[in-house]
């Protein structure tokens, strides 16, 4: 874990520093690793965005981080479930000065089948077609800025394939556990699909494993699992540390890999079962879902092309 590499790797926590100036947009900041993510790059000097569908805890986080001395602190709403919502929180991002870091960390585990007001599944919303949709909406201000693309897999996805029409139509009984690792397993492939579009703007993307980490939302959703692993599970500091890091380190430090655990490159599969589904023909299948379900007119989703 953590503990071992810190010492193996010789790690040393972002300057205090080392993002004055920068302006960073989160997700999902008002609890667990992005609350803590938040607090982290706001003691390197980042000015910050919280981006969260409930107003009131946003601005609870955020005069929690003024307090605490954060250089600036705007929370903006910004419901995943529903893509009009992340579209008006997009142009308010477009609107900032600058945007020199996008941290897609929103998410959730449904316990039943629920569609978002466009019809999508919502886990799928939530985690793949809502940071697609964000993350295109802002590409122009991200480019200026040759900002930073971060994105908080999970290693459920370790557990499943990819498999665009499980995306698309879940089956039957819905299973949310399933629905939350194949949304991360295709958060992955398309961060390695999709981040060299983005690279070659210098803009890189990457996906990070927090490993697993004690939040509200594992005791909520897998309280059983919580309680057989609570000896070796993170606090939400550690889940997040590599966040900051991700955010400082050297442009090309991050060209070295697509998804990243504890400073270190990852490979996105542990078991042929998903490397065998992972094909171009299906990451083009899950782009062109993505494509389609944004709603998003061909002049704003050239920045892939």
């Amino acid at each position: 874990g953590p503990a071992v590499r810190r010492r193996l790797d010789h790690w040393t926590p972002p300057a205090e520093h080392s993002l004055s100036g920068r302006v960073i947009a989160i997700t999902g900041a008002t609890s667990g690793i992005g609350r803590e993510a938040a607090r982290q790059c706001a003691a390197a000097g980042a000015e910050l965005v919280l981006l969260n569908r409930n107003a009131r805890r946003a601005e609870a986080v955020a005069a929690a981080l003024r307090n605490a001395g954060a250089a600036a602190v705007t929370p903006v709403e910004c419901d995943l479930a529903d893509l009009e919502s992340v579209g008006r929180a997009a142009r308010t991002l477009e609107a900032l000065p600058a945007l020199h870091g996008l941290i897609h960390n929103g998410g959730a585990m449904a316990q039943r089948l629920e569609l978002t007001p466009q019809g999508l599944e919502t886990t799928a919303a939530v985690h793949v077609v809502a940071p697609f949709v964000l993350t295109t909406l802002c590409a122009r201000r991200l480019r200026d800025a040759s900002a930073r693309i971060i994105v908080v897999t999970s290693g459920g996805m370790y557990a499943v394939p990819l498999d665009v029409e499980a995306l698309r139509r879940p089956r039957e009984p819905f299973d949310g556990v399933r629905a939350y690792a194949l949304a991360k397993r295709a958060q992955v492939s398309l961060v390695e699909q999709c981040g060299p579009a983005l690279r070659e703007c210098g803009v890189p993307l990457v996906a990070m494993h927090p490993g697993w980490v004690d939040t509200p939302g594992l005791r909520t959703s897998l309280p059983r699992f919580r309680r057989i692993m609570a000896p070796l599970l993170r606090s939400p500091a550690e889940g997040a540390a590599a966040i900051a890091w991700l955010l400082t380190a050297p442009a090309d430090t991050l060209g070295r890999g697509a998804l990243w655990l504890d400073r270190r490159p990852r490979s996105a599969h542990r078991s042929a079962r998903t490397r065998r589904s992972d094909t171009p023909q299906a990451r083009a299948q899950l782009v062109r879902f993505c494509r389609y379900a944004s709603g998003l007119t061909p002049a704003q989703l050239r920045v892939w092309n």
